[in-house]
C-alpha cells in the first residue's frame, strides 16, 4: 500500500512539473521496467542447476504473465506482495495468496487443498494433482472465486481515488466558484465532456442525467489505461470481463432509456416499405447488440495490443545485446510509450463519445429526427 500510495502522489507532482521533467521521469520509468524484467530473468547465478530458456521463450513468457490477472502483486524476486483469496467451498474460505507461492505449491486450508492453474484455483490433493477428460478439458472441482486479484484491487483504488478527487472538488465549490488544487485540473476536462460530448449528442433536454455516468467511465478507464503503463503491470481494460461489464452497461442504460421512437426505428422503421420493414426489423435489433459489443472489442483490443507491441520491443533490447540494437530497441519503446499516454486517453474518449451518441439516439424525439 506505501507503495501504491507513492505512485499516487508522484502523479500529481508530475502534472505541477514542466514537460521535460515529465519525459525524464516517464523515462526512468519505462528503464525501470526493463531492469525489473532483467533482473527477474536472471538464471546466470546458477546456471547447472536452473534450466536454460531460449530468450525468445522467456520474452514471449514474461508477456503472457505481464497480461494476465494474478493473485498478488510480482515486480521482481524481492519485490511482491499477496492479495486475500477468497473461495466458496462448503462455506467461505479466507486465506492469503502467499500460500500459493506464486502458483507454484499447492496451497492447504482448512483440509482442503487448492492449486493456481492457468489463472484459476482448483481443489486437488495433497500433491496437487489435475485431472482431465477425454477431450483433455480439467474436471478437478472449482470453487466459486471472489478473491481479490490485482485488477480488482486496482479497480478498487481507482474507485476511491475518484471518490477522493471529485468529492475534494466538489467542497471547493462550495466556498469559491472558482475551483482549487487537483479541481484546476479536472474542471476542463469536466465542461469538454459536458459541452462538445454529452449536449451536441444527447441534446439539451436529457442530457443531465447521463453525465453521472458519462463523467465516471471516461475517468475511470483513462487513469486505469495510465496506471498500466507503469511497472506494476496492472492491464485492467486488457481484461475482457472489464471491458464487457462496462459495455453491458451502456447496454443496458440505452435500452431501458429508449423511447417510442426509438423502438418503432428499430422495429416498425417508418418511410421503408412494408416488406422491407420485416426484413431490416431483425438487422436494426441485432444492431443494438453490435454496437456495445463494439465497444467492448476495440477497447479491449487496442489496449491488449499497445502492451503486447510494447513488451516485445523491450524484449528486442536483450536479444540484440549490443550497443546499437539495445539503444535503438529502448527509443522506439519510449517513443511507443508516449504515444501510449495518448492512447490511454483517446480510448477513454472513444467509449464516452459512443455511449452518449447511443444514449442520444435512445431519447431523440420524433421531432428532433
Amino acid at each position: 500500500m506505501v507503495n501504491i500510495a507513492a505512485i499516487f502522489i508522484c502523479h500529481f507532482l508530475l502534472q505541477q512539473m514542466r514537460l521535460k521533467s515529465k519525459l525524464l521521469i516517464f523515462a526512468f520509468l519505462l528503464l525501470l521496467s526493463a531492469a525489473s524484467w532483467a533482473k527477474d530473468h536472471d538464471v546466470s547465478h546458477d546456471k547447472q542447476t536452473i534450466p536454460q530458456k531460449d530468450i525468445k521463450t522467456e520474452i514471449k513468457e514474461f508477456i503472457t504473465h505481464h497480461l494476465q490477472d494474478t493473485h498478488d502483486f510480482h515486480l521482481t524476486k524481492g519485490a511482491s506482495f499477496p492479495l486475500p483469496v477468497i473461495l466458496w467451498d462448503n462455506g467461505l474460505q479466507i486465506f492469503s495468496s502467499s500460500k500459493f507461492h506464486h502458483g507454484e505449491t499447492v496451497a492447504e486450508y482448512n483440509a482442503n487443498f487448492y492449486k493456481i492453474y492457468h489463472g484459476k484455483i482448483y481443489k486437488t490433493d495433497p500433491e496437487g494433482t489435475i485431472i482431465y477428460d477425454d477431450e483433455h478439458r480439467v474436471i478437478n472441482e472449482k470453487p466459486l472465486d471472489f478473491s481479490i486479484t490485482k485488477n480488482v484491487s486496482f479497480i478498487l483504488i481507482v474507485s476511491l481515488l475518484m471518490m477522493w478527487m471529485f468529492s475534494r472538488m466538489a467542497k471547493s465549490y462550495k466556498t469559491n466558484s472558482i475551483p482549487k488544487g487537483i479541481g484546476r485540473f479536472l474542471e476542463p476536462i469536466i465542461l469538454y465532456i459536458r459541452d462538445d460530448i454529452a449536449r451536441p449528442n444527447i441534446g439539451e433536454k436529457h442530457y443531465k442525467r447521463y453525465m453521472g455516468f458519462l463523467l465516471t467511465v471516461f475517468f475511470f478507464i483513462w487513469i486505469i489505461n495510465l496506471l498500466g503503463l507503469t511497472p506494476l503491470g496492472v492491464n485492467v481494460t486488457n481484461n475482457i470481463a472489464v471491458t464487457f461489464s462496462l459495455a453491458i452497461m451502456t447496454y443496458l442504460i440505452t435500452t431501458f432509456s429508449g423511447n417510442k421512437h426509438y423502438w418503432k426505428h428499430i422495429f416498425w422503421m417508418p418511410g421503408v416499405p412494408a416488406p422491407m420493414r420485416v426484413i431490416l426489423a431483425p438487422i436494426e435489433l441485432l444492431g443494438t447488440i453490435i454496437k456495445p459489443f463494439s465497444l467492448m472489442i476495440r477497447l479491449y483490443a487496442n489496449i491488449t495490443a499497445g502492451h503486447v507491441v510494447l513488451m516485445s520491443i523491450i524484449g528486442l533490447m536483450f536479444i540484440f545485446k549490443n550497443w546499437i540494437g539495445s539503444p535503438l530497441s529502448f527509443g522506439l519503446a519510449f517513443a511507443l510509450a508516449l504515444l501510449e499516454l495518448l492512447v490511454a486517453a483517446l480510448q477513454a474518449y472513444i467509449f464516452t463519445m459512443l455511449s452518449a451518441l447511443y444514449f442520444g439516439s435512445a431519447v431523440e424525439e420524433h421531432h428532433d429526427h
